[in-house]
């Protein structure tokens, strides 16, 4: 069979196309070219930069395997980086990467799948794609917990699994890297990243919304309490995210949280660990990969990448939405990310967060 691998110039995808040759299959790489900001004088992203490309094309060149790169600039702005621009300046924290897998990696890059003559495509991402009774396929977690990405492939529709390969889905980081430096791979110790990939090194998504967006940038405003109480000025609401604690601006006795953004108002408000706590989550274009029909279930949701689920009760409500009620509380949920609903390591669905309480 062949399989296109998304080749990044990571070793996650690298590793993920040598075992698929090392089973046999005839594989092709290739490269997403998604977005350069050098024009708007931001550096290289850590995504598809060209170091990024020459790493891949090594990959190919190294394993026998052809490579191609795919221009996906303009479709890239469209779906992930102008929604994540008006997220933000909408007082959101938006989540690119899960909108980039099902748009993009796992979208346009799986349809044109048949111009390489591929029946199949593959990433390098942690996670199982797991056939059920019936052989219909379903999204669970990775073996590896702690590298575990299932959250960010939500979106991801049954059409797209039944032809979706993760060949790490049962590996560990460390294997990988063993892996990757056995193959005698140049990037086996490439360090990982943890900001938004088109965030060039060094610099944060406030660096990106300067550039982007200035005319649209809201300008200083008020820190308030949740009395209302102005307690310091901001120079931007954009330049905070509900749950941070770091960087406020303002002193108090107690450590404080911003536990809202209100963007007509051009506020932050911040309060103490307890106002930080919601047990009600309302959410939009809900994707729901378990049985059809259900309406309502207990099940175990997660709020950001790298939090624990938490059990809750899941209410679907027609339209595309969503209610959560939580058993107990959780910290700093934040309108525009995801809520992820699990049945132990199985993905139920997920939407995205419209409203807290």
């Amino acid at each position: 069979m062949r399989i296109v691998v998304a080749l990044s110039g990571g070793v996650d995808s690298a590793v993920a196309a040598a075992l698929l040759q090392r089973q046999g299959h005839d594989v092709v790489g290739v490269t997403l070219r998604l977005v350069d900001l050098s024009a708007q004088g931001l550096g290289a992203s850590r995504c598809c930069s060209p170091a990024d490309v020459v790493h891949a094309r090594e990959v190919g060149r190294r394993l026998g395997i052809p490579h191609y790169v795919l221009d996906f600039e303009d479709v890239f702005r469209r779906e992930v980086l102008d929604p994540f621009v008006s997220s933000y300046l909408a007082g959101e924290t938006p989540l690119p990467c899960a909108r980039c897998n099902s748009r993009l990696k796992f979208g346009r890059l799986l349809e044109l799948a048949p111009m390489f003559g591929a029946t199949a495509l593959a990433s390098g991402h942690y996670a199982r794609v797991v056939h059920g009774p019936d052989g219909t396929p379903e999204l669970h977690r990775a073996r590896a917990r702690d590298k575990d990405q299932s959250y960010f492939l939500f979106e991801l529709a049954v059409e797209q699994l039944t032809r979706l390969v993760l060949p790490l889905a049962e590996l560990g980081k460390p294997e990988v890297r063993r892996i990757a430096a056995d193959l005698g791979l140049a990037n086996a110790d490439r360090p990982e990243s943890q900001e938004v990939c088109f965030v060039p090194a060094g610099g944060s998504y406030v660096d990106v919304l300067d550039k982007l967006a200035p005319d649209r940038l809201p300008g200083g405003g008020e820190i308030v309490d949740s009395g209302g109480a102005v307690l310091g000025r901001h120079a931007g609401f954009h330049r905070y995210t509900v749950g941070q604690r770091r960087g406020l601006g303002v002193a108090a006795g107690d450590r404080l949280y911003v536990t809202s953004l209100d963007a007509a108002r051009n506020r932050v408000t911040v309060g103490r660990t307890g106002e930080t706590l919601r047990t009600r989550l309302v959410l939009r274009d809900v994707n729901w990969l378990g049985e059809p029909g259900v309406r309502a279930l207990s099940a175990a949701v997660q709020i950001r990448s790298r939090h624990a689920p938490a059990p809750a009760e899941v209410v679907l409500t027609g339209g595309g939405g969503a209610t959560v009620s939580f058993t107990t509380p959780v910290p700093s949920p934040a309108c525009g990310q995801a809520a992820v609903v699990y049945a132990g390591d199985r993905v139920l669905g997920g939407g995205w967060i419209a409203a807290t309480g």
